[in-house]
């Protein structure tokens, strides 16, 4: 499988002598190719307005809740051609075009999302929308609470996938007046959100496109997961999670967070590829303590930890990873066959020869449950060097997935709608 140009990392001026490349070479080239959707502009839905607040699974209930969204593509007369795409982690609902004309980088997923490309805007009305929880517009736990005229901070309540989901579907319900998804597709952690939405709303989506992802987190997920949640909390300047109003916040923990974060995105295959024991600045090893910096990898890490603080609330690290942990749909439901049992979409579901995060096991457990269960589901094993990452970075092999499937959908779709006006 060949590396597109716009995924390479530079390490080097020329193969036989190889000079230490900056931080910015260190990066991938976001520049994206093809036809693009060009200027997008975030729109806000404010929904579960008093008396009408959300119902948490805690108990608890939020409200108003603000959620910043994106929409790319014209939705069909018949409004049928939606198709919602949940974020992972660390992203937000800048799915695809620049903001600005004069910005760097486009959006996170801008090689798929587009005319012509795997989610094609030329036939499809795709969404993306910023997680509750998030710090990119929706209300979380930098927003300020109506009660007090302060940021939450940790006075936000406990979240689930669940609750994202809810929140989500009333924005499309609701709010865009769509009543049923051609399809919900995420990866990672959007790939448990498209999980949920067929476990709690059965009959909103046609189809659900679950990449590297699973029906719960590993153990070892968990595990790294605390780390990163400690390094955050034990930063002296997290304040309790009142750091908001402070001149500074756990910047050093959360650049852990994310370095600690970052390494379980790649394969081990994929670091000696590209960095090997290579030095960062010198020929020579330095011999001393203080260079923290010194081979290339560590400059790639401490370069993501210093750009990840410039754009993401230590909180919603914090409220995000641990609904991660806490997502579990088998133990919901009594069991994955039983959770998936009630629903009619057809479902692609991918996983990646080198993620050992969401491992091809697991993925393989979501599919046996739903032959089990007797759902239409495809399911595909992506031979892919980048780890974790892969549904991310190689975006060819994946719209080669969804073009035929989500085109399939769409006829399956409409050919039901015309039989039900022809009947009625």
């Amino acid at each position: 499988m060949s590396e597109p140009a716009a995924r390479t990392f530079s390490t080097g001026r020329g193969p036989e002598v190889p000079a230490p490349p900056t931080d910015e070479e260190l990066v991938e080239n976001t520049a994206p190719a093809g036809a693009s959707v060009g200027i997008v502009q975030t729109q806000f839905a404010d929904l579960f307005v008093p008396p009408n607040e959300l119902r948490l699974t805690n108990g608890r209930t939020l409200g108003p809740i603000r959620v910043a969204y994106e929409t790319y593509g014209e939705l069909s007369p018949e409004r049928d051609n939606a198709i919602f795409v949940c974020h992972a982690l660390t992203g937000d609902a800048h799915l695809a075009g620049k903001r600005r004309a004069d910005d760097r980088k486009a959006g996170w997923w801008d090689e798929l999302v587009g005319p012509g490309k795997g989610l094609d805007t030329d036939r499809y009305f795709v969404i993306c929308a910023n997680a509750l929880g998030g710090c990119q517009g929706t209300t979380g736990p930098g927003s300020v609470d109506p009660a007090t005229g302060h940021p939450f901070g940790l006075r936000f309540p406990f979240l689930t996938v669940g609750d994202i989901v809810q929140v989500h579907a009333e924005l499309v319900r609701q709010h865009l007046g769509i009543d049923r998804l051609l399809a919900v597709v995420g990866g990672s952690l959007g790939g448990m959100q498209v999980l949920e939405w067929a476990a709690r709303y059965p009959d909103r989506l046609a189809a659900a496109v679950c990449l590297a992802s699973a029906a719960r987190l590993s153990a070892q997920g968990i595990a790294f997961n605390c780390v990163g949640r400690r390094a955050i909390t034990t930063d002296p300047n997290f304040h309790q999670g009142d750091y908001y109003e402070q001149p500074t916040g756990p910047s050093v923990g959360l650049a852990l967070a994310r370095m600690v974060a970052h390494i379980t995105y790649l394969s081990e295959n994929s670091i000696e590829k590209k960095f090997g024991r290579r030095l960062q600045h010198s020929d020579a090893l330095a011999y001393e303590l203080g260079h923290e910096t010194e081979f290339q990898v560590e400059s790639y890490l401490h370069y993501q930890g210093s750009r990840f603080i410039e754009r993401f609330d230590a909180n919603s690290y914090l409220y995000f990873t641990r609904a991660m942990d806490y997502f579990d749909l088998a133990e919901a439901h009594g069991s994955l066959q039983q959770a998936l049992s009630a629903t009619a979409a057809r479902f692609l579901v991918t996983s990646y020869t080198t993620d050992w995060l969401f491992t091809t096991s697991q993925s393989k457990e979501l599919v046996n449950a739903l032959v089990a269960a007797r759902k239409h589901v495809s399911f595909v094993e992506l031979t892919s060097p980048y780890g974790h990452d892969s549904f991310l970075l190689e975006v060819d092999p994946l719209a080669e997935l969804l073009r035929p499937f989500l085109d399939q959908t769409w006829r399956a779709t409409r050919s039901r709608g015309s039989a039900t006006r022809v009947t009625t």
